[in-house]
């Protein structure tokens, strides 16, 4: 009865899950819980398991034990893709296409309507500093600039979860201070629930909650304030220096 309340009161409830791959254990039995309306970042370095996390939470990829439940249903399940905007490490974009027929692409797979899809075009285009380049080809983008056109693709169904797999690397600070604060406005405006990978510290400063994950386990957890208080730490770089993160 209270993992069925845990998991309504959370937008993602994560119950004893563990992942292997050819024996090697990559997820260890781990919980996580992650409110709603907040911003959660997931913290560790390469090869901690944080990607293979994402794609069991998102429900690209089974967990060998355990449960998931997303939004009070238990992952896989087809209804969460429309409730869900994942944006992976890896750009999957379709090169031959310009920034504008990737974005509606996607905006019809998620069957709106073509005045919405100009509308979420055009405000995703915004946020993320690409409305004077939608009409040139994929190809000719830059690494910075293909991040932020799947940044874009992640926001334009107006998702009720969004879960950024490291969506800073590439971009420049100024959109990246751009990119924060709308990803805040979202929470606290438009209710979002953010999940967030990076291993940047002033980006981890500015979650309500934060997990470090170290081979794949979450081994401190709280948030910013809390973490520096228990580790007697006056920045967030001396919390994972006395945790031993190998940030």
């Amino acid at each position: 009865m209270t993992e069925r309340v845990s998991g309504l009161q959370n937008a993602i409830h994560i119950q004893d899950i563990s992942k292997a791959f050819k024996k090697k254990q990559v997820i260890k039995p781990l919980s996580l819980q992650i409110e709603r309306e907040s911003i959660y970042g997931l913290l560790g370095p390469s090869g901690c398991g944080k990607t293979t996390l994402i794609k069991m939470i998102v429900g690209m990829m089974k967990c060998d034990a355990g449960e998931i439940t997303v939004l009070g249903k238990r992952v896989p399940d087809a209804s969460l893709l429309a409730e869900i905007g994942y944006m992976a490490q890896s750009d999957a974009l379709y090169t031959e296409l310009t920034g504008r027929q990737n974005l509606e692409f996607f905006a019809k797979l998620y069957g709106m309507s073509k005045s919405e899809q100009k509308m979420r075009i055009e405000y995703a285009a915004e946020i993320v500093q690409l409305s004077n380049d939608l009409d040139v080809s994929v190809f000719a983008y830059s690494g910075g600039m293909k991040r932020r056109l799947s940044l874009a693709i992640a926001l334009i169904q107006n998702p009720k979860i969004l879960i950024l797999d490291e969506p800073t690397v590439g971009i420049d600070p100024l959109l990246k201070q751009s990119v924060w604060k709308e990803l805040e406005r979202l929470k606290k405006e438009e209710q979002k629930t953010i999940l967030i990978t990076t291993h940047v510290m002033d980006e981890a400063e500015r979650c309500d909650q934060i997990g470090m994950l170290r081979e794949g386990q979450i081994i401190a957890s709280g948030t910013p304030v809390e973490l520096k208080t228990q580790y007697n730490a006056i920045t967030f770089d001396e919390v994972f220096l006395k945790i031993g993160g190998g940030f």
